[in-house]
C-alpha cells in the first residue's frame, strides 16, 4: 500500500482512533470501581465532618459505621418510604430538588454521638459561580444545629470559597432553625454588623455576599423540605 496516499492516511487514522478508544474504554472500566469507592468515601467524610468528627488519618468506613446508626428515606409529609427505589446514601439531592415537592425522596442520616441522637440533612444550592453543597447536623431536639459541612465547585478564593473553612461553618453551631412557635425559619446570613429579629443569624463573608446568600437559600430550601419531620418530637407527638 502506498503510505503516501490519502486512503492510507484515512485507514491509519481510523485504526488509531479505534485503538485509542478501546484502550480508554478499558482503563475507564477498570477504574470505575475505584472511582465509585472514592466518591462514596468522600461522601462519608463530609457527613462525618458535619458531626464535628475528625476523619484525618482515620478509617472512614469504620467511623461511619460507628456513628451512623440508620439511613432512612422520607417524604415531605414526614413519612418513611418503605422499600424506596434508591437507598438514602445513593440519593442525589440535586435531582430531588428538581422534582415536585410531594414527589421528593429525602435522605436522612441518623447518628449516635456520645449517646445523643443527631440528624443529618443533605444540602445543595447555588453560589456565585457554580454549585454549593453540604450537610447540616441537628441535635436530638431537631432544632439546634450541631455541626455543618459546606463545599463548592468554583467560588472565588479568599471570598465565597471561605464557606469551606471552620471560621464560617462553626458560627452555625448552637443556632436554632425554628422560632418559639416551632415554625421553621432557618438561619439567616447577614452582612457583618447587621442583625435580624426574625431568626437566629450568623455573619456572612465580607466580599462574598452572593455566596453567603446562596448558603442561606440552600439552608432554607433544603432543611425546609423536612419541616414536618422536624416538628415531630422524639416521643411521636407534635411539639407545642
Amino acid at each position: 500500500m502506498n503510505t503516501n496516499s490519502n486512503s492510507y492516511t484515512m485507514i491509519f487514522a481510523t485504526v488509531m482512533v479505534v485503538v485509542v478508544a478501546l484502550v480508554l474504554a478499558f482503563v475507564s472500566g477498570s477504574l470505575k470501581e475505584t472511582q465509585t469507592t472514592n466518591v462514596e468515601l468522600d461522601k462519608k467524610k463530609q457527613i462525618l465532618t458535619s458531626l464535628n468528627i475528625d476523619t484525618k488519618d482515620q478509617d472512614v468506613n469504620a467511623l461511619y459505621n460507628q456513628y451512623i446508626v440508620d439511613e432512612v428515606v422520607i417524604n415531605t409529609n414526614a413519612e418513611v418510604i418503605e422499600n424506596p427505589k434508591v437507598e438514602a446514601f445513593d440519593i442525589v439531592i440535586k435531582k430531588e430538588l428538581a422534582e415536585k415537592l410531594e414527589d421528593r425522596a429525602l435522605p436522612l442520616y441518623i447518628a449516635n454521638v456520645d449517646g445523643k441522637t443527631k440528624y443529618i440533612i443533605s444540602l445543595f444550592g447555588s453560589g456565585l459561580w457554580g454549585p454549593i453543597w453540604g450537610y447540616v447536623a441537628l441535635d436530638e431536639d431537631k432544632n439546634t444545629i450541631y455541626g455543618t459541612y459546606f463545599s463548592h465547585a468554583s467560588e472565588t478564593p479568599g471570598l465565597g470559597a471561605e464557606i469551606v473553612y471552620p471560621a464560617f461553618q462553626q458560627q452555625f453551631v448552637g443556632k436554632k432553625i425554628m422560632n418559639d412557635k416551632q415554625e421553621f425559619v432557618s438561619v439567616a446570613i447577614m452582612k457583618p454588623g447587621q442583625t435580624t429579629d426574625e431568626s437566629d443569624y450568623v455573619d456572612g463573608i465580607s466580599g462574598g455576599t452572593i455566596t453567603s446568600k446562596g448558603v442561606e437559600t440552600m439552608l432554607m430550601n433544603c432543611i425546609g423540605q423536612y419541616e414536618k419531620y422536624l416538628q415531630i418530637s422524639t416521643n411521636g407527638g407534635t411539639e407545642e
